[in-house]
């Protein structure tokens, strides 16, 4: 389990109040580039904070943030959430799969901090808790938008389903098929494999049988590229479909040329396509050299909602800053308007679609969700 303290605003900084503020990510293991991804958004907020020279409750204070390492594992998730609560952070920032988020959820509510996290899964913001909020849309908002999508646009009516047994990706694929079953979609066959599954040629060879025109994919880019690998090997000819866990560059690379014609819905707009996203990106390319990944900007915004609560409600502490976070409604980086509705989902997120060609990710469509 790893600790990293980031501080900003080097100058002056012996006057002022730490705040701690916590964000609980993958660094290391398969999925470390989501956490990387992640984390710099987090990291960009908090320097952009700390550069206001904020005062609340009367007294000039500097945010601190704690970052830990989830390995994407639940049960290190809550060791990392049980640490981070006797570290008296103020609020968190994270986690990034629904798995290691729903299980440290249960601490951070009995703490009474306010947490944030990427977490797709619905049943993240449905425990009753009111310190749950998101920073993308949820599965059941993406999942009725790629099955209509699916049906209606790509003419697609015979899909098989694989998932990977995780709490993100058993729940990406059992939405799917309730609401594409509803949209007039003959699903044909759902097997498993987990998320360590690299061989996928046994139940491949199975779903050939059935001659599905697509197979959708739950679960992130890793497996998805061993998948669609072996489906060509297979000469399976049917179409990958796939959420925002498998568009990105690594699926791409792992890929190869498989890649080809994969589609995705991607509840992550790109920078191009964000109200603010080009000055972001511009901004974040100045700050870590490279280009903005697929996360990061949400990240930004989630931070900078708790920020912006603490400013408001001119205090840090979590059960007077929590009703002001409920109630945020702010311009950002993401979205026009930033807003939660009562469960702390968002109450608009907008969505693409993409599909390989030549081996890059282009954009087919742009749904404005609500």
């Amino acid at each position: 389990m790893m600790g990293i303290s980031i501080m900003t605003a080097a100058q002056n900084t012996q006057n002022r109040a730490e705040v701690k503020i916590g964000c609980a990510v993958p660094i290391s293991g398969a999925q470390a580039h989501y956490g990387r991804d992640f984390l710099n958004g987090v990291i960009l907020a908090v320097e952009e904070f700390n550069a206001t020279d904020p005062i609340i409750g009367g007294k000039p204070i500097r945010i601190v943030l704690n970052t830990m390492d989830d390995r994407a594992d639940p049960r290190m998730a809550i060791m990392v959430a049980k640490k981070l609560v006797d570290q008296k952070i103020k609020g968190v920032l994270g986690h990034f799969n629904s798995g290691t988020t729903i299980p440290a959820s249960h601490v951070y509510a009995k703490a009474g901090i306010p947490q944030i996290a990427m977490a797709s899964a619905p049943q993240y913001t449905q425990q009753g808790y009111k310190t749950t909020f998101r920073m993308t849309a949820s599965d059941l908002q993406q999942d009725a938008l790629i099955s209509a999508f699916v049906a209606k646009n790509l003419g697609l009516k015979r899909i098989a389903i694989i998932d990977d047994r995780t709490t993100y990706g058993q729940a990406l694929a059992d939405q799917f098929e309730q609401i594409a079953t509803a949209e007039g979609v003959d699903i044909v066959g759902h097997e498993y494999g987990n998320d360590k599954t690299i061989d996928f040629k046994a139940l491949l060879t199975r779903l050939k049988r059935i001659k599905p025109q697509a197979i959708f994919y739950g679960g992130v880019d890793a497996q998805a590229a061993a998948v669609v690998k072996q489906m060509q090997a297979l000469k399976i000819k049917a179409v990958l479909i796939a959420s925002e866990g498998v568009k990105s560059e690594t699926f791409l690379k792992l890929a190869g040329p498989a890649a080809e014609g994969t589609v995705a819905l991607s509840i992550c707009l790109s920078p191009d396509k964000m109200p603010r996203g080009k000055e972001y990106a511009e901004h974040y390319k100045k700050r870590f050299g490279e280009n903005v990944q697929t996360y990061s900007p949400y990240a930004y915004d989630g931070a900078m909602a708790m920020l912006s609560a603490m400013k408001t409600a001119d205090s840090t502490e979590p059960e007077k800053y929590l009703p002001y976070l409920a109630k945020t409604e702010m311009p950002a980086i993401t979205i026009k308007t930033l807003a939660y509705n009562a469960h702390g989902d968002l109450k608009q997120s907008d969505m693409m679609v993409y599909k390989v060609v030549n081996g890059q990710w282009q954009t087919l469509s742009i749904i404005r969700g609500k």
